[in-house]
Formats: structure tokens, sequence, C-alpha cells
């Protein structure tokens, strides 16, 4: 199942730099390995924000809420899911 999730980062003001540093450290690590898996298939920045757009491809609603609570950064973002299905004009096989 494709899920296309938007994700807004407030860390906290008063949250010390190291902290911030290593969280952001696991947070790329973790988000590399999910791409290399094919469950994080798209991920893009949005300009001028801490945030972004991806694509997870997942096994069902209940998965796709496992991984994204598993993130270091999760407990700081704001979240929103929306479920997709292949576009009958798409022109790509994999769009499932």
């Amino acid at each position: 199942m494709l899920f296309h999730v938007e994700m807004i980062v407030n860390l906290p003001v008063d949250m010390d730099a190291e902290q911030a540093v290593a969280l952001k450290a696991k947070e790329k690590e973790m988000a590399q390995r999910l791409q290399q898996s094919g469950v994080w298939r798209h991920l893009w920045r949005i300009v001028g924000q801490y945030a972004n757009v991806s694509i997870f491809d997942v096994e069902s609603p209940s998965h796709l809420h496992e991984v994204l609570s598993q993130l270091p950064l999760f407990p700081y973002m704001q979240v929103e899911v929306r479920a997709l299905c292949r576009h009958p004009s798409s022109v790509h096989a994999d769009d499932r």
C-alpha cells in the first residue's frame, strides 16, 4: 500500500544542541535504511521548512504507523497521512 506522508518537525527551542544533532543523525540513518529496503520510496524536502513529503510502501496502515512511530524525531513531528492508489493514466507499472 502506498501512502503520502507529510512530516513537519518541531524541535523544542530549548533542546540541548548535542541531543538535537544525535537525534538527527539517528533519523538520517533510519530514513536511509528504510529507503534502501523500499519501504520509504520517495523523500522530498519542503523548501523553507523543516518538513518533508514522502511516499511509503507498506503492508497496511498499521505497518505505516509502526514505521513512523519508530522514527527518532517522531515525538517532535506533526504528521499528515493520505492513502494512495494507482491512477489509471500512470505509465509506471510499479504504482500500485
